[in-house]
């Protein structure tokens, strides 16, 4: 398979799906890599993604809120990982 065109849309979902989870896995592996780092280098953080995976989650008409979809972007609560892992 040589073209994007050639994907089904379940094999299109799988893949970002999979890259999604990777990117989760990166962000998980770099706690140094803070909020505000992302921010200024690529214009989203960890907070972003939670935004979006909550916003993703209201538009499909499941109940996933903010603190829960923060939770899965950081792995823990984020009360948790900001004690941890944010610097001043």
């Amino acid at each position: 398979m040589s073209s994007t065109e050639q994907l089904t849309d379940y094999q299109q979902l799988e893949l970002e799906a999979a890259a999604f989870r990777h990117l989760l896995k990166h962000l998980d592996e770099n706690k140094q890599v803070q909020n505000i780092d992302l921010m200024n280098l690529a214009g989203f953080c960890r907070n972003c993604l939670a935004k979006w995976y909550a916003a993703a989650a209201d538009e499909r008409g499941l109940e996933i809120g903010y603190e829960d979809a923060r939770t899965r972007v950081y792995g823990m609560p984020y009360a948790e990982w900001k004690a941890k892992y944010q610097t001043p």
